[in-house]
């Protein structure tokens, strides 16, 4: 059996990673002056990078700030396909499925923070104020 880190596992690394491999062809025939072509390679590389180095984190509060950072790139790359839309680099039809698998990303994301953070709660405890006893 081949050694398999823990992030790759991850669902939500292997959409991440589906995304990458979508993405790459749309930039390549994109002419590399146009500033949201370097914004969406590095932001659609940030996802799998966030998840896997938060999957990693032993703490659930580092593992929900590099899943926040990895929602926040998706949510960049949805963006940057709309701006090439908007410069007309690229047509409604050609990102969509991309943004639909940046909806599922975006969508997985916030269920693992949601699961990590339930755990830092703690109940409240009642504070008294003054001397009164």
């Amino acid at each position: 059996m081949k050694p398999q880190f823990d992030h790759e596992k991850l669902h939500v690394y292997q959409k991440s990673l589906g995304f990458v491999k979508w993405v790459t062809p749309l930039l390549d025939r994109i002419s590399p002056r146009i500033a949201v072509v370097d914004q969406l390679d590095r932001a659609s590389t940030s996802i799998p990078l966030n998840i896997a180095e938060g999957n990693g984190k032993f703490t659930s509060p580092d593992r929900c700030r590099f899943f926040d950072n990895a929602r926040g790139s998706a949510l960049e790359c949805a963006a940057a396909l709309d701006v090439l839309v908007a410069k007309g680099r690229a047509n409604e039809s050609e990102v969509a499925e991309g943004k639909d698998t940046l909806v599922q990303v975006v969508s997985m994301l916030v269920g693992l923070i949601k699961a990590n953070s339930d755990r830092l709660h703690e109940d409240p405890v009642p504070y008294r104020v003054g001397t009164e006893e």
